[in-house]
């Protein structure tokens, strides 16, 4: 083989290896974790929630934080912003928050959380994820499948707490209470690094809705699962640069599991 084309080949196959880099990576999502994600007698009444935003699955990176445009949360008392409760914390130098809560009665508690968007220039698009998470508060709820009015919104089908690792999940996918049929929904477990991905797709899970926006998904290991149904905006938002790109939008809920022992 002439050195031209041995340059040629090492050449093609170098753009190959960057490539697979930059399409390997894990997805975007939007994190909104508490310490506890049922609260008994036992655990104490204290949450503490994390909200990052990164690549669950590959641990990081961390993409940093504007402070959020609004968090709250829907419980047996009625809905409450705590936006003043938001602290940022520092991360990998990268700016997240975090928030301390106090369950105070018995029921249902479900947080949100609605970020700023994030300009993704590797996309070109921004990026905006409303995320929630519910928390059983004494074991005293039925409101866990409560429609919070999100933009968009997964709502659970199965029961988000006291699941175990294998349990199927099933939620319905919604934009302005409706729902959206054959939606794309990923799905992520966050990465205690016990677990190394063989390859890139393994990272990200992918399912789609069927034609009434129901999905399902069977959660093969205890810890906590993201899952992200991405609608596309129907109109563009400004970058900063002052141009007018796409705007992803995502419906997340984060679910836990638990080893069956």
């Amino acid at each position: 083989m002439s050195t031209t084309r041995t340059h040629d080949r090492d050449r093609i196959l170098l753009l190959m290896l960057l490539l697979g880099s930059a399409w390997g990576t894990s997805a975007h999502f939007q994190e909104l974790i508490p310490s506890q994600d049922i609260v008994s007698g036992d655990t104490g009444a204290q949450l503490r929630f994390e909200m990052r935003f990164t690549h669950p699955m590959d641990a990081g990176p961390l993409m940093s934080m504007d402070p959020p445009l609004a968090v709250g949360v829907l419980g047996p008392g009625g809905r409450d912003s705590l936006l003043s409760s938001l602290e940022a914390v520092e991360v990998d130098g990268q700016q997240t928050f975090q928030f301390d809560y106090q369950i105070k009665a018995p029921g249902d508690h479900l947080f949100y959380v609605e970020p700023a968007p994030y300009w993704e220039p590797a996309e070109g698009v921004m990026i905006q994820h409303y995320t929630k998470v519910v928390v059983d508060g004494y074991g005293g709820g039925d409101e866990w499948d409560a429609d919070l009015g999100l933009p968009v919104e997964i709502q659970p089908l199965t029961r988000p707490y006291g699941l175990w690792a294998g349990n199927l999940f099933r939620g319905i996918v919604k934009q302005e209470g409706e729902p959206v049929p054959f939606a794309t929904v990923e799905v992520e477990w966050r990465n205690d690094g016990s677990v190394t991905p063989p390859f890139a797709a393994y990272s990200t899970q992918v399912v789609k809705a069927d034609a009434q926006g129901v999905f399902s998904y069977a959660m093969p290991r205890a810890g906590w699962w993201g899952f992200a149904a991405l609608i596309e905006g129907e109109e563009p938002m400004m970058n900063p640069h002052g141009e007018a790109v796409p705007l992803e939008l995502g419906a997340l809920i984060w679910v836990y599991a638990r080893e069956m022992r």
